[in-house]
């Protein structure tokens, strides 16, 4: 089964072009089914990390014939990347590359929008009753997520909007601030590599509160903050994410700091990296405190587009593929 999502910028329907994804489906499926042991093994660190190795920092992989292979399998663009082609000469640099987003990424000025944290397809949702977007453990469980000893955390956001935003091999994979505030709290939770393809989400129930995350909470509520309450960042790993490297920078990529509590955060400035594969991110927000943009909301129900979603969760679930920085939600 094919998978399509649409691209906000032309409106198009485009259908993905899923890596490995006859081998997903294998692991996701029988295996998992008939060797529960080999199927930990693969969603383990130790395989993510190989896989990583072998496809990101393979000595054999650094020619020159097969960075130009890769770039033109990605459709990378070149011509926004701050370093020159030569200075990435292996995968990995490709894949960790930077951009001029200054440039490239315009963010709007009002405060109280929130943008999209990464180069990514977005899918929302809610956890409220009376929601439009209700969306019930479909990608994750809820307290499991967030974390069932951070009981203040489960309370401030019970009954709020979210958004999941998946990043795929060939995006941009530094993560940006999607509101401004202060760090209140910051903590890792230990998990499994799952893929974040869409054909292990379908198979694999609440995926996303079983990968290992690092969850950052930010007060809005501050001077020069987006005043839309607090609002839950968490940036979980995938097979063939080794790590997610907090480096966040106030001037491009310049001066990177540890991400820690008490620090400012201002929206749309580098926060971390995905080190490296498919990944993604999750904002989450208190009840009635946002709304999402109304083209995100009517790609979300689209009954024309083909997605894995749709056809797994009985209810029309199809992806925007949204740029970093980019609105996606305001504060009400």
């Amino acid at each position: 089964m094919v998978h399509q999502y649409i691209d906000r910028t032309t409106s198009q329907v485009v259908t993905e072009k899923l890596i490995a994804d006859r081998a997903i489906q294998i692991i996701y499926s029988t295996i998992r089914e008939k060797s529960r042991l080999l199927f930990d093994l693969l969603t383990s660190a130790r395989t993510s990390d190989l896989l990583g190795f072998f496809n990101y920092d393979n000595p054999l992989a650094n020619t020159s014939a097969h960075l130009r292979k890769i770039i033109a399998n990605l459709n990378i663009d070149l011509d926004e990347c701050v370093e020159p082609l030569e200075r990435m000469d292996s995968p990995r640099k490709l894949f960790e590359r930077k951009i001029r987003f200054w440039e490239t990424r315009p963010m709007p000025e009002d405060p109280a929008i929130v943008v999209s944290p990464a180069d990514s397809r977005m899918l929302v949702g809610s956890f409220s009753e009376s929601s439009i977007i209700l969306l019930k453990e479909k990608f994750f469980h809820y307290e499991e997520l967030i974390g069932r000893d951070k009981q203040d955390w489960i309370g401030a956001f019970q009954g709020g909007d979210y958004a999941v935003f998946r990043l795929t091999p060939e995006k941009y994979h530094y993560n940006h601030v999607p509101v401004s505030g202060c760090v209140v709290d910051f903590y890792d939770i230990s998990g499994r590599y799952h893929s974040c393809n869409p054909a292990a989400v379908i198979s694999l129930a609440t995926p996303y509160s079983k990968n290992k995350r690092t969850i950052t909470v930010i007060d809005t509520d501050v001077p020069d903050g987006s005043g839309i309450g607090l609002v839950m960042m968490i940036e979980l790993v995938a097979l063939m994410i080794g790590d997610i490297q907090q480096c966040y920078s106030v001037s491009h990529y310049d001066n990177p700091l540890p991400v820690r509590r008490g620090l400012f955060l201002r929206k749309g400035c580098p926060k971390s990296l995905f080190r490296p594969g498919s990944s993604v991110d999750m904002v989450i927000f208190q009840k009635e405190r946002i709304r999402f943009d109304r083209d995100i909301l009517q790609n979300l129900k689209r009954s024309d587009v083909v997605s894995r979603y749709t056809h797994n969760f009985q209810q029309p679930l199809v992806e925007t593929d949204v740029t970093v920085r980019s609105p996606v939600a305001k504060g009400i």
